[in-house]
């Protein structure tokens, strides 16, 4: 689950400024990822995601819906869910991880919006907790082309 509205991937700031200037990206930061994901999903591995996002969509989260299309040609399944429906839901503030619904990975950011690293949680109650969250997610998100129509966000 991925609740932020900014991330300071500086790998990604050339593409986000094509992105906003209407200029073709063939997106080379996420070849690998794609990659991987393709083979992941070949080998019957699931990736899914589901990301809150405030309304109006910030430039980065609009950005990242357009991303969204090639991870999700690739075999992820990432779903959008606003922010109002995940407070009202009890959704948590912070991004997450799960592996194989057994290990969390909670992940830390600074007032900057980097990433400083993911925190294993090896607490049963808490994984447990977060899996009842993912699954609340799940539940009142929207597939990723379903809400780009609705949000008339198109392929740009």
């Amino acid at each position: 689950m991925e609740v932020r509205d900014r991330y300071d991937a500086p790998y990604e700031n050339e593409s986000l400024r094509k992105f906003l200037a209407a200029e073709p990206d063939d997106l080379p930061w996420m070849q690998d990822w794609l990659a991987m994901i393709r083979d992941a999903t070949a080998a019957g591995r699931r990736f899914a995601r589901v990301r809150v996002v405030s309304m109006p969509l910030t430039d980065y989260s609009r950005f990242g819906v357009w991303c969204a299309q090639f991870t999700n040609g690739a075999g992820e399944d990432i779903r959008y869910l606003t922010r109002d429906r995940a407070q009202a839901a009890g959704l948590p503030d912070h991004d997450y991880w799960l592996f194989d619904s057994r290990t969390l990975a909670r992940m830390h950011f600074d007032d900057g919006d980097r990433f400083l690293g993911a925190e294993i949680i090896e607490d049963a109650a808490e994984i447990v907790q977060h899996n009842y969250w993912r699954d609340a997610a799940w539940h009142g998100a929207v597939r990723r082309d379903d809400f780009a129509t609705e949000h008339h966000l198109g392929r740009r």
